[in-house]
């Protein structure tokens, strides 16, 4: 059995008594105190987390745009140093590979984060297409990557910095981000996976305890937590915020997914995937992803299948008790047919088939100051 990849971080899960588990070849912190605190922390003040088992792949050379045009659904060409962009990269039959975000750090250069289980096959595939005299590496070992999530996020992470945080606006980043008492420069975008306002910062791996030490100093009294995988997965589920192996898969693409807003069939680059999914965006996908919400008690898990009558209609790709919403909820890939909203539905759990209904995602929507 291979070993576990463990982040520099690991040492921070032990002194917290965080609880571990194996999350695509990585030992990661599932909680630290109990996903529900975590969850409703981050909702309500702000949560840290450790995201460095996530891909770094660099891409940069005269025509590195150009190639990613090519190998990205989402139009680069919106992008100036300094900006970021959620963009999918799909086969050729529109099925997804990853999504992820790329930073175009400047005008030849662009960094790619992508999922950590699909790093070194994201790698393989852009290794495979790019032209000669491009240089594509996978730059992983050297972030640590932390999230700070959350309403109070920028206040607690402007303690530690001189860099005016509140100039760094949606998507957008600063690559000369330097923390007090740290000498090196961070990558700090305000992106995240929860939800939440927020920012992820990307640090050379030696500085990447003692920043995480640092955060959490500076958000005691503001109640910041650590926040392991459990809250992670409750909070981007609550915004809609695919994860992939279960919203998108080599078999599940975008349009199905409802990110048609990351993928720009009408750019004029050829990218691939792209004559599939046009189809899909002008004349609608036969399958869609719906949010549904039970009638009858019980929780839509993951794989559960979904009917309509004696028919099964597709299947549960996420669901749980939401801690905000207090309500069971899920994710379901079904027939675009029966995708309605109020369209009253069946969901196999176990040995019954339970009565829910299509409602509205995201299922949490966090209020505008």
């Amino acid at each position: 059995m291979a070993e576990l990849q463990r982040t520099p971080l690991f040492p921070e899960y032990e002194k917290s008594g965080a609880k571990t588990m194996d999350f695509g070849g990585w030992e990661l912190p599932v909680q630290f105190s109990s996903i529900k605190e975590e969850h409703e922390a981050t909702r309500n003040s702000a949560g840290l987390f450790d995201v460095s088992h996530m891909g770094e792949i660099l891409v940069e050379g005269e025509n590195s745009e150009q190639f990613l045009q090519k190998m990205l659904t989402n139009d680069l060409s919106k992008l100036t140093p300094g900006r970021a962009q959620y963009t999918i990269m799909c086969y050729k039959n529109g099925g997804t590979i990853d999504d992820l975000i790329v930073y175009k750090l400047e005008e030849s250069s662009f960094l790619l984060v992508v999922n950590a289980a699909n790093t070194d096959k994201d790698h393989q595939w852009l290794l495979e297409h790019k032209p000669d005299g491009l240089h594509v590496s996978n730059r992983s070992n050297d972030y640590v990557q932390l999230a700070v999530q959350g309403p109070k996020a920028e206040a607690i992470l402007q303690k530690l910095t001189k860099t005016d945080l509140s100039a760094i606006k949606f998507f957008r980043f600063d690559n000369q981000v330097v923390f007090s008492g740290l000498e090196t420069e961070a990558i700090v975008s305000r992106t995240g996976y929860t939800g939440e306002d927020g920012f992820e910062i990307y640090i050379e791996p030696a500085a990447g305890v003692r920043l995480w030490q640092k955060i959490l100093q500076a958000g005691e009294a503001e109640g910041i937590r650590p926040v392991g995988l459990g809250a992670r997965d409750t909070l981007r589920f609550e915004a809609n915020l695919a994860l992939y192996g279960q919203e998108l898969t080599a078999d599940i693409t975008p349009v199905e997914a409802g990110l048609g807003f990351a993928v720009k069939t009408d750019k004029s680059a050829d990218f691939i995937g792209k004559q599939t999914l046009k189809i899909q965006k002008e004349e609608g996908a036969e399958r869609k992803l719906a949010g549904i919400e039970m009638i009858d008690k019980g929780i839509p898990r993951t794989g559960y299948e979904v009917f309509t009558g004696e028919d099964k209609i597709g299947f549960v790709t996420t669901g749980t008790q939401s801690p905000t919403l207090k309500k069971n909820v899920g994710l379901a890939l079904i027939e675009a047919d029966y995708a309605e909203l109020g369209t009253e539905l069946y969901v196999q759990v176990r040995k019954r088939r339970l009565k829910a209904k299509v409602v509205p995602t995201p299922f949490y929507k966090r209020s505008k100051k």
